[in-house]
């Protein structure tokens, strides 16, 4: 970029109505604000920087009278870049886009139950009878054989199976009504 007391009395130029003067600021100071915007709004991307910076020179034009000849011209220009960044981030809003190829290997989940899924079924098992809850416990979430639970509640396998039939239509009742 060219020696800032150059760059201000071009403005100063430019703003008395010498087009060519305009040019040569407009030329000089577009990769300066270039890289300002893309510093300052890399997440808006390539594309999305280069919206901006062609919304930092039109607020220029538009505004290069306001522009105090006493004063430096970098900050004023860095000031309307600045603007325009947050202008566009505003108006992008809190939505992020983003390639969901990029995520492609971590978005299934992992093969594990329901976390909500135990507290549902200890729900509808406290509405069951103590002796039938502890059966279904013992085969769905324990995973005992008829046998072991026969054993452990001294009754006959086939009464187990009994009961874990008639606990299951219950919990199917109950589920039905939660629904």
């Amino acid at each position: 970029m060219q020696d800032p007391d150059a760059l201000e009395d071009m403005m100063r130029a430019a703003n008395r109505g010498d087009t060519a003067s305009y040019h040569r600021v407009l030329t000089a100071i577009t990769p300066l604000l270039r890289k300002v915007v893309r510093a300052r709004g890399s997440a808006l991307g390539p594309e999305g920087c280069e919206d901006v910076l062609q919304d930092v020179l039109l607020a220029i034009h538009r505004k290069r009278h306001t522009w105090r000849e006493d004063q430096p011209l970098r900050p004023w220009l860095y000031a309307i870049a600045r603007h325009k960044v947050v202008d566009a981030f505003r108006a992008r809003g809190t939505r992020t886009e983003l390639s969901i190829d990029e995520f492609a290997d971590g978005l299934a989940a992992a093969d594990a139950p329901d976390p909500t899924m135990g507290r549902d079924m200890e729900k509808v098992l406290s509405k069951l009878d103590p002796r039938e809850a502890d059966i279904v416990r013992a085969f769905g979430l324990n995973g005992e054989t008829t046998a072991e639970t026969a054993e452990r509640l001294k009754m006959s396998e086939g009464a187990v199976r009994v009961a874990l039939h008639r606990a299951l239509k219950s919990v199917a009742r109950l589920r039905e009504r939660m629904i």
